[in-house]
């Protein structure tokens, strides 16, 4: 059998899956099945919306199942009657049961957003930004039964700045990966003989992030605060509560402290530039914040409007410091 007659399904579901896909269709390999998740209600009217996905598939005129599990055997005799060489899996958002796994000839690849073991789950790029990376990238990797845990098949790195939210991570790891997956597709038995097995002793798990975590506790570092800001930057947004209003933070920036009296969240400052926060230790200048009900505007802009409300000796409220293990 020649490369190019690979025969390939596809698994995803969100638009970080759907830009694999794009290259996949674009390429020499055969695809002879999409996977996405069922269409889910989405917006005002709760309507049922197709995935980023099954909108490319369709386009492309490609055959689209959408199981609500892989564990049925009925589903699994459909993966079987397709006669894949080659399973690619990204951001699917299923359970592969083992019966799957061993179906196509050479098993089912992982695009994972990390350069394994070091974030393993659900939020990979989050949590690299949250916990001060400054380098990541995409893993490719043999999936087996664990969490993430398969042998790697190669690598391709980026790396993260101190400005760097996951919308601007997301976007650029949604274009390397799929030139790694091609890549390795090109070179898929060498590069299977010659995987690398994962060191376990370096692996964090990359939980989901949660909305409970995304109000900002003012009694850590300026630092600290500032990842995490960036990291929930799309989704959820971290926020503050100041005189009962809940605002949104979306980019912010920590500075040095000239001094520790004030109690952290209080503002000690404003200015064009922003909105200055103190924080245990060191400030956050505030750039850019959302009322509710209004739009993310700059500091500049929202001063003009609301100086009362953001002003100095003002207090936003913190929320309590939550370890999570």
């Amino acid at each position: 059998m020649t490369k190019t007659s690979l025969r390939v399904i596809f698994a995803g579901t969100p638009e970080f899956s759907a830009a694999h896909l794009r290259r996949l269709i674009e390429s020499k390999y055969q695809l002879v099945g999409v996977f996405t998740q069922p269409d889910r209600p989405a917006g005002r009217g709760r309507r049922l919306q197709p995935s980023p996905v099954k909108q490319v598939a369709e386009q492309a005129g490609l055959s689209i199942f959408q199981p609500a599990s892989l564990k049925d055997e009925a589903v699994q005799l459909q993966i079987a009657a397709l006669a894949a060489d080659v399973m690619v899996v990204v951001a699917y958002g299923l359970i592969l049961p083992q019966a799957v796994l061993d179906t196509p000839r050479l098993g089912c690849l992982n695009v994972h957003a990390s350069l394994l073991p070091r974030w393993r789950g659900a939020a990979p790029i989050q949590r690299a930004i949250e916990a001060g990376d400054t380098t990541t990238g995409i893993t490719l990797m043999q999936m087996d039964a664990g969490l993430d845990t398969g042998a790697m098949l190669g690598t391709i790195s980026c790396l993260i700045d101190g400005r760097t939210n996951a919308a601007d991570l997301h976007d650029e790891l949604k274009e390397l990966g799929p030139l790694l997956l091609l890549e390795v597709l090109d070179d898929i038995d060498v590069r299977q003989r010659n995987a690398r097995a994962q060191d376990d002793g370096q692996a964090n798990y990359a939980r989901k992030l949660l909305k409970t975590e995304a109000q900002i506790t003012w009694g850590h570092g300026a630092k600290a605060l500032d990842r995490k800001i960036r990291a929930f930057n799309p989704s959820p947004v971290c926020y503050s509560i100041l005189e009962g209003k809940r605002i949104r933070v979306w980019q912010a920036r920590p500075l040095p402290s000239e001094s520790s009296s004030e109690t952290p969240g209080t503002i000690v400052r404003t200015s064009d530039e922003g909105i200055f926060v103190r924080c245990a230790e060191g400030d956050l200048c505030l750039e850019v914040l959302q009322l509710e009900g209004g739009k993310a505007l700059s500091a500049e802009q929202l001063l003009r409007a609301h100086q009362a409300l953001f002003a100095v000796g003002g207090r936003f409220e913190s929320a309590i410091s939550i370890e999570h293990k």
